[in-house]
């Protein structure tokens, strides 16, 4: 017969450990620029809400200002521009995909999902598009980071 105590180290602790905090949450802030009248940003703020990122989100008057100092052509803007952790994060890009970034550390400015395909976190309804996010870098070059079909 198993004591108690031998039954919390085989069953319950490897669960308690599995639901750390990096498993449920992230410490690092995202920082979101936004127009302080966008319905689709603040939906998309709650999207990363929802999937644990603590949101710092900052209203602003000259969107394009933030873009441009930060690495954001008109090629790969979207509504707004989002930092963490030495990353730029352009419109609806996923929760999902920002983790995986911050996991693999690639060597590019960002993500970015160009333009406000309906379907991304934050521009739910009808008739949802397939969509790709992208790694953008200085020099222009962009690459698929993940294809996403919602339908």
């Amino acid at each position: 017969m198993r004591t108690p105590v031998l039954y919390m180290y085989m069953v319950l602790l490897p669960g308690l450990l599995a639901s750390g905090p990096t498993a449920t949450a992230d410490d690092r802030v995202i920082t979101v620029y936004k127009s302080p009248d966008c319905g689709c940003c603040i939906r998309w703020i709650g999207h990363l809400q929802a999937n644990g990122f603590k949101v710092d989100a900052r209203d602003v008057d000259d969107l394009k200002a933030i873009k441009r100092q930060h690495g954001v052509s008109a090629e790969v803007e979207s509504c707004h521009t989002a930092l963490i952790d030495g990353y730029v994060i352009e419109g609806h890009v996923p929760a999902a995909d920002i983790r995986r970034l911050l996991k693999e550390r690639p060597e590019v400015t960002g993500l970015t999902v160009p333009d406000m395909p309906v379907g991304s976190p934050g521009m739910e309804g009808p008739n949802p598009e397939p969509y790709d996010v992208l790694t953008f870098e200085p020099s222009g070059r962009t690459r698929v980071f993940s294809s996403h079909d919602p339908r």
